[in-house]
């Protein structure tokens, strides 16, 4: 990266943005790596870049934040370790505490219903050593203290200190209740030099035998060890020494096994502290309101953009696009109007893009990667080396002109100003003209007229202005693309209460040609404004016809839904009525069952059994041809219906036949072998009776007829019997029921144990006459009867 760049860098301010992305971070080290990041140029990297921040986005929306904080550097600890040293409890603490937040973080990660994303690499690359963070932690308590767990050697010695030092006192405290306490400047047990003594008064130090330990300040107390505990005293502090040395063994074994895990650990911090990064990026990008920019190859467009250093409550977002149509953007206006703004927001946002950072824009925004992105903007002049402003400018140009080129983006603030206006006029445009040779995309703010007519009339360059509200004087910081900024020093005048003659004198002063310009441009202004007034009339009649077809879409949804519940209504009276006629029917079939018990003669029971086979695959095809005629559009309205006619009950699509017409103007209709009184208006009289698809109804009316002829049933009760007497029965009926030429035949077996189903399911598996059979269906018993198809 270039001085120049670099310079950029810190005058487009990302150094101020990028210590907001610090304060996002939880570690330290990422903290200090959120300061120095700098802008990638390789497009790869920046969509790389751009891809994790937004996959941490959505992690922290579903899960939060992982957690990371108390990762401290642990690289010198490792090293040293590594070497042969001894760590501290505090360096041991913090590499058990980076070992803890690698196994949360892997959790974090990994848990159930995880959606997949760009970075989950980096979690499952954590080792997560759950044993030696287990072993540090119950070892060490805290910086001071070391658990007795730590070792069964650490917790004998601390159980005979506990021991001996209980011996102790009790023996001082004997001596503080005994005759001899008035020796004593206080009845308190003290230390000193680690070892127990009582506070004797000076005058008395030779009534109580033993060794000095320390003298007090005025002299009036010596602090004595009596003679009865320092045996007891001398146990205690070789046991100390030697609770001392245990400590100093367990802290080196410690250190040996994390010197054995050294590498593991280091990715493990420096994965923590990438994801600390990526994190801070995506809070960061939550807390400005920011979205995630599309990479180009050639133009930037910025939608509602925003200057992520001012405040977004404050802030005026604005459209920017540059090197699209145009690969230079010359923008004009007042002073304090909002140019610099605009052109640092450019800038800046370009940048943060290639730090992999979103952008405070809204969405479809789209930026390019920039080998370099230049910039003069500010007040440049240098009292050391004896520079103008505009020499300091110019040197700063220089070096730009001879750095740029295809892949740069140039930002020039007030180009050419700070020397006379025709010359720095020229000058400035000769200075774009040169860096568009060079293929940069410039972006350029100026004062200038003459910089107004050459972005006029050069192709590849456009005119830009911040507006200016005249009426309350003061900028609406918007930016207008392609409309020149108008000079408003006259209108500002007259209403700060200039007199109109010093303004007349002043405009006579302006040559004819600058005055026509003045005019066109005010022509333009208003011409802006109507259509700007026009463009929110039509935006406000899009949003009203687009909640119109929102409407109509509700309430055509609403119509299908009310059509389906319609439909149901009506299949479920349909069904209503077939299952009627199969109640019917199975009446009738109980009375048949009954009379062919009584039949004596073969024949008419085979006989029987036929017509009843027929009937009942008559009744099914009735219930099939329901199914056939849910979606028949409803025919047209027809005559009204009289005695004789068939007709077709519209709501169930069942035909049925007129039988009389009642007074009121209802129809009395047969349908099957049920009797309906319907209205005109649900009817429809069908005229070809006879075409078409036969309908459920009709074949119910031939049910009927057939019904009444019946004697017997195609069935066989198999129910109460043993497993062989119901396979004997189960031939001679098969036999009976082939003789008769039936198709169809019904096996009751009953459910029961499920013995004599299976045996009789075996037997028809194997049985010459029987081409198929199945459970029978709801309403023919279920799983109660077997439904036989004979050859």
């Amino acid at each position: 990266m270039t001085d120049l760049f670099e310079k950029s860098i810190q005058t487009l301010e990302l150094p101020r943005v990028l210590e907001l992305l610090a304060a996002q971070a939880a570690t330290e080290e990422g903290k200090d790596r959120c300061r120095a990041l700098r802008p990638f140029t390789d497009p790869d990297d920046v969509q790389r870049l751009q891809k994790e921040t937004s996959a941490a986005c959505s992690m922290i929306v579903l899960r939060g934040t992982p957690p990371l904080s108390g990762v401290r550097p642990v690289a010198a600890s490792l090293q040293r370790a590594d070497m042969g040293g001894a760590l501290n409890t505090r360096e041991l603490l913090d590499i058990a505490a980076l070992l803890r937040c690698a196994r949360s973080a892997k959790e974090y990660a990994t848990g159930e219903g995880n959606a997949k994303t760009c970075i989950d690499h980096l979690f499952s690359s954590l080792q997560a050593n759950r044993y030696l963070e287990d072993r540090i932690s119950g070892s060490i308590l805290s910086e001071e203290e070391i658990a007795d767990a730590a070792s069964p050697e650490l917790a004998d010695i601390r159980r005979h200190i506990r021991a001996s030092s209980s011996k102790v006192r009790d023996i001082l405290q004997k001596l503080i209740s005994s005759s001899q306490s008035k020796y004593l400047q206080e009845s308190i047990i003290t230390m000193r030099s680690g070892r127990y003594v009582v506070p004797v008064k000076s005058e008395c130090k030779n009534e109580i035998p033993g060794l000095v330990h320390d003298v007090s300040g005025s002299g009036g107390t010596f602090f004595i060890e009596p003679m009865a505990v320092v045996k007891t005293n001398n146990e205690l502090r070789e046991l100390q020494s030697r609770e001392e040395k245990e400590i100093e063994r367990i802290l080196r074994e410690l250190s040996a096994e994390c010197a054995a895990h050294k590498e593991d650990i280091a990715q493990d911090y420096d994965l923590l502290v990438l994801i600390d990064c990526i994190f801070a990026r995506a809070r960061l990008s939550d807390k400005l309101r920011c979205t995630e920019p599309r990479l180009a190859k050639k133009g930037i467009t910025l939608r509602k953009a925003r200057h992520p250093l001012l405040d977004p409550k404050k802030a005026v977002a604005n459209d920017l696009h540059l090197g699209d149509q145009f690969d230079t953007l010359v923008i004009t206006g007042p002073n304090t109007g909002g140019k610099t703004v605009t052109l640092k927001t450019i800038g800046l946002l370009t940048l943060m893009a290639q730090c992999g950072l979103h952008i405070p824009a809204d969405d479809d925004s789209t930026v390019v990667v920039f080998d370099h992105v230049l910039s003069d903007i500010g007040d440049e002049q240098s009292i050391a080396q004896s520079l103008s402003t505009f020499s300091s400018h110019m040197v700063n140009i220089v070096g730009i002109l001879e750095e740029c080129g295809p892949g740069s983006l140039i930002l020039f603030d007030e180009l050419g100003a700070g020397t006379d206006p025709v010359e720095g006029a020229a000058l400035a445009a000769a200075i774009i003209e040169s860096a568009r040779e060079r293929g940069a995309l410039v972006c350029a703010t100026t004062h200038y007229a003459e910089l107004k007519v050459y972005a006029m009339t050069t192709k590849g360059v456009e005119n830009a202005s911040c507006e200016f509200n005249v009426e309350t004087l003061a900028p609406t910081y918007k930016l207008l693309i392609g409309v020149p900024g108008k000079s408003n020093a006259f209108a500002i005048s007259r209403r700060l209460g200039l007199p109109q003659a010093i303004i007349d004198k002043a405009a006579a002063r302006i040559d004819a040609e600058n005055v026509r310009f003045e005019d066109v441009l005010t022509q333009l202004d208003r011409q802006r404004q109507q259509m700007e007034k026009e463009k929110d009339e039509a935006r406000k009649l899009r949003r009203e016809m687009e909640e119109s077809a929102k409407t109509a879409r509700e309430y055509r949804e609403r119509l299908e839904k009310e059509k389906a519940k319609a439909v149901e209504k009506a299949q479920a009276e349909a069904r209503a009525i077939i299952q009627e006629a199969r109640d019917t029917a199975d009446k009738v079939f109980a009375e048949l069952n009954e009379m062919r018990r009584r039949q004596e003669k073969e024949a008419d029971w085979l006989e029987q059994n036929q017509r009843r086979s027929d009937l009942r695959r008559q009744l099914n095809e009735a219930e099939d041809a329901l199914g056939s005629h849910e979606d028949l559009p409803v025919p047209p309205p027809t005559r009204p219906a009289k005695a004789g006619d068939t007709v077709e009950l519209v709501k169930m699509g069942t035909r049925a036949s007129v039988i009389s017409v009642n007074k009121d103007g209802s129809l009395q209709l047969q349908a099957g072998i049920l009797k309906i009184t319907a209205k005109q208006e649900e009817v429809r009289v069908v005229e070809d009776a006879d075409g078409g698809k036969k309908q459920a109804v009709q074949i119910a009316q031939r049910a009927e007829h057939k019904l009444r002829s019946l004697g017997a049933s195609p069935e066989v009760d198999l129910r109460g019997m043993m497993t062989d007497e119901a396979l004997l029965v189960l031939d001679r009926f098969l036999d009976s029921a082939v003789m008769g030429r039936l198709d169809t035949v019904t096996v009751i077996h009953g459910k029961g144990t499920g013995a004599v189903r299976k045996a009789v399911r075996d037997h028809l598996k194997r049985s010459k006459y029987v081409r198929s059979f199945r459970p029978g269906r709801f309403g023919e018993g279920e799983d109660g009867v077997t439904v036989v198809e004979l050859r």
